[in-house]
């Protein structure tokens, strides 16, 4: 029996790129390191982004996300890629799902190049310049602001049931365990990684990413652009005590863009079909990845098909609510039936019938 191999194609690839770069890097860091001494490594600028050298390479603000440091980090980009791209690529489309990708590790380091220019350009350190960028904490940012999306109240449990977490509270642990990390440990690089991955994904979630309209109210196969649901806003990725002064300070950014023509405000019915959107997506839930026995059983098409029926079903009612509704409304009513094949009596037949009785 062949071994069928239930990964989606794209996912596939990401995970050969990381595992084949990362070889590539270690050997590479490795021959580099006994040829020069301490002073003057300059790590793998072909595949790690350099910043100082990234005009000479410029394929390395794609390569270098997927060029890990250490087994440990290969193995967590690995996890990560397998699991969270599986469920992403199938509920997307791969060509959705290569675009938000490239989206974001191309933004992320970008960005994070300038960032550490900028810094060297205004302390004038070395190590500001020559700073490896690499590593795919952009993208397990950007796997969690998905996650975030689709499933906010998905409950994952861990060390059978001891710890409890809901989906929508692990994009601002991350981000936490990674700023905490780069102050105490000094890998700021992670940090700054970790919140641009989360940034240029949420931004790309928020107001440019098409998807298709599940909340039932369109019935033309329309997209939508963006997700404008309440549960999504930035405010929302932090705890409820800090909901009010996150909500003050974005809402004041996002009015200077809106003025400024660089962002254009959601009207009130794209925050209601958003929220109908994620309402759907919600009530379709999360498949479980790691489930064994159903993968044994075709569980990746076969809970992909459930999820879907789900959603069709789903919008389904919805329509035949709406329709039942509207017949039901008061109209002018409606002329009595006639008794078809009853004979009733009319007054001629009843007095023919009394001058019959009187002549017996």
């Amino acid at each position: 029996m062949a071994l069928r191999i239930n990964i989606p194609p794209l996912t596939r690839v990401l995970l050969v790129l990381l595992v084949g770069l990362s070889i590539v890097y270690q050997v590479a860091s490795y021959r580099q390191n006994r040829l020069q001494d301490s002073k003057s490594r300059t790590g793998v600028p072909w595949i790690a982004l350099t910043p100082q050298l990234s005009i000479y390479y410029p394929w390395a603000y794609v390569t270098s996300t997927f060029a890990e440091k250490n087994v440990l980090t290969l193995l967590i980009g690995t996890a990560t890629l397998l699991y969270g791209g599986k469920y992403l690529e199938r509920a997307w489309g791969s060509a959705e799902f290569g675009k938000f990708l490239l989206t974001v590790v191309f933004l992320s380091n970008v960005v994070a190049s300038c960032l550490y220019v900028l810094l060297f350009a205004l302390t004038r350190a070395d190590a500001q310049a020559w700073v490896s960028l690499q590593g795919s904490l952009a993208l397990q940012a950007a796997f969690l602001v998905a996650f975030k999306q689709m499933v906010p109240e998905h409950t994952v449990t861990i060390l059978k049931g001891v710890i409890k977490i809901r989906v929508k509270h692990f994009p601002a642990i991350f981000l936490t365990a990674n700023t905490i990390s780069g102050v105490v440990f000094g890998t700021h690089t992670a940090a700054v990684l970790s919140w641009l991955g989360f940034l240029t994904s949420w931004t790309y979630l928020r107001f440019y990413k098409r998807q298709p309209d599940l909340s039932g109210t369109n019935t033309g196969g329309t997209t939508l652009r963006g997700d404008a649901s309440e549960t999504f806003a930035f405010a929302y990725f932090w705890p409820d005590i800090v909901h009010g002064p996150v909500a003050a300070v974005t809402d004041g950014i996002f009015g200077l863009l809106v003025a400024a023509k660089i962002c254009v405000p959601f009207s009130a019915e794209d925050i209601q079909t958003s929220n109908d959107q994620a309402n759907a997506r919600g009530e379709a839930g999360l498949p479980s990845l790691m489930n064994q026995a159903s993968r044994r059983g075709g569980g990746g098409k076969r809970e992909e098909a459930e999820r879907r029926r789900a959603l069709a079903l789903k919008a389904l009612d919805q329509r035949l609510q709406a329709a039942t509704a509207s017949r039901q409304q008061p109209g002018p009513s409606a002329p009595m039936p006639s008794n078809v094949g009853v004979a009733i009596p009319t007054l001629e037949a009843a007095a023919d019938k009394k001058d019959d009785s009187t002549m017996v």
